[in-house]
């Protein structure tokens, strides 16, 4: 088990926009699986929300869903870049908590996840997922599930991150 759980823009703008996201249903009843694990071992979760014209602060796209209910110890970070790290504080309070690893999970899987993922490795951090725990919407490309099992088994596996059992505690 990773020091702290991060979960990208589940946000309602994200989530709930005209074009649906990929096992949404799944992904979020997973979330919030890894959340009750993570606070029954009081470990950190970290939401992480983008703010942009589409995702203005303190509207409702803005606004993590509500299938989520965020505690008042957890954990947010603001952003306006693909990158949770660039221009935030997100660095600055994992180290202040002596925080290694992450394990991550959210949406977009080839913008927010996939930006958020590089970086926090090249910084150092050891990286976890629960394999479908990201979302996505098709492209001109790839559906939707494509781009997940592109980005999972092609890009991140054993490159950036390591992958784990949803039941695994350790």
């Amino acid at each position: 088990m990773a020091d702290v759980l991060m979960i990208i823009d589940m946000q309602n703008g994200v989530c709930r926009s005209s074009e649906p996201l990929v096992n949404l249903t799944q992904v979020i009843s997973g979330i919030k699986e890894r959340i009750d694990i993570y606070r029954s071992q009081n470990k950190p979760v970290i939401f992480v929300q983008h703010n942009d014209k589409d995702l203005v602060k303190n509207g409702y796209n803005w606004k993590i869903i509500d299938d989520f209910k965020v505690a008042s110890h957890d954990i947010l970070i603001q952003k306006s870049h693909a990158n949770s790290f660039y221009h935030t504080d997100l660095q600055k309070m994992l180290d202040k908590h002596g925080i290694r690893s992450i394990e991550i999970c959210g949406a977009q899987v080839e913008f927010c996840v996939d930006t958020t993922i590089k970086m926090a490795h090249g910084l150092g951090y050891h990286l976890e997922m629960v394999r479908g725990l990201t979302t996505t919407t098709p492209n001109q490309l790839m559906t939707a599930q494509q781009m997940i099992n592109f980005y999972q088994d092609q890009i991140w596996d054993h490159r950036f991150l390591k992958f784990i059992e949803p039941h695994n505690k350790n």
